[in-house]
């Protein structure tokens, strides 16, 4: 019991609660002190063994307009040991009978989870991943082909469309069963796809250096002030007609930024954090050079060091 203040007692008073009715009532007098008060403790009951790390509850996940029931269907899990095996068995057997129709589905939606989580992306992606992945299913296209490509493609559309792009290599990287070759593949072939679903082209959205560039910077651990350089350097440097990717082009800007500070990074790390060959870098960086002192802020280095590092 707890103690409270009573208007008809005047004074603290313990106090008992009325769980069902949602009534906080005072022990002495009687008075109703709070009525339909909201429980906020658990809404369920556990009939668990206690000796077991599961700990079933009657609380579901959310509702998945993608699939068929909204993914709020039951299922029975088999206990073990006792009479209650008997039972579960035997219900088991009606429910393996129906087949779940979203069961490939439910299995495909965890595995594009488990990539985004790996390569911590947001839930807005996984649910982009999932939408894109439902629409090329649902025409029956996909027999015979890698599903494990076509998860990692529907990943890697979805990062472009919400403006969060990965490489192939990053998507590659979280995925077992497909190369990058593949998922290049299987990338075709859903945009492919579904334009001639949808009547119009695609949109993907287009890729920049500074997409890669903060969070190369950060797995590089440089400064505030670099990044903020070498951000600055890779907006100028759309303005130049530079025939090399945007993840070339960022890397070898982190190059050259780190070049001009204290805290020089070998181009080797640079490659392996980029995941660009260190050739690819070398002559990226070539091309930018003869426009160094246009790209790199003035406020970040001189222009002797900027001409010493041209030289």
């Amino acid at each position: 019991m707890e103690d409270s203040y009573c208007p008809d007692c005047k004074r603290l008073t313990e106090i008992v609660f009325d769980h069902s009715a949602g009534d906080t009532i005072c022990s002495e007098c009687g008075l109703i002190l709070e009525a339909h008060s909201v429980d906020e403790s658990s809404e369920w009951r556990t009939f668990s063994n206690e000796s077991s790390d599961h700990d079933p509850n009657r609380v579901g996940g959310p509702l998945n307009p993608l699939l068929a029931d909204g993914g709020l269907s039951t299922t029975i899990s088999k206990t073990s040991g006792g009479s209650n095996e008997l039972l579960s068995g035997s219900l088991g057997k009606w429910q393996s009978r129906g087949a779940n129709p979203d069961r490939n589905l439910i299995q495909a939606f965890k595995s594009i989870s488990a990539m985004a989580d790996r390569l911590g992306l947001v839930t807005t992606i996984k649910d982009r991943a999932n939408e894109i992945y439902k629409k090329v299913e649902d025409q029956k296209p996909l027999k015979g082909r890698n599903q494990d490509a076509i998860l990692a493609a529907c990943l890697y559309i979805a990062c472009r469309q919400e403006n969060k792009a990965r490489t192939v290599k990053e998507i590659c990287s979280v995925v077992t069963g497909a190369t990058k070759k593949e998922i290049g593949r299987a990338k075709e072939f859903i945009v492919k796809h579904l334009e001639v679903e949808m009547g119009q082209s695609m949109e993907m959205g287009t890729i920049h250096a500074a997409d890669y560039l903060r969070r190369f910077c950060s797995n590089l651990g440089m400064t505030n002030q670099a990044v903020k350089a070498a951000h600055e350097a890779v907006q100028k440097s759309e303005e130049l007609d530079i025939r090399r990717s945007p993840i070339s082009i960022a890397a070898a800007v982190i190059y050259i930024i780190t070049q001009l500070t204290d805290d020089k990074k070998p181009l080797k790390d640079i490659s392996v954090v980029t995941q660009v060959a260190e050739g690819t870098i070398k002559n990226s960086y070539k091309d930018l050079s003869p426009h160094l002192a246009q790209i790199i802020p003035s406020w970040f280095a001189k222009e002797e060091d900027i001409k010493n590092l041209h030289s």
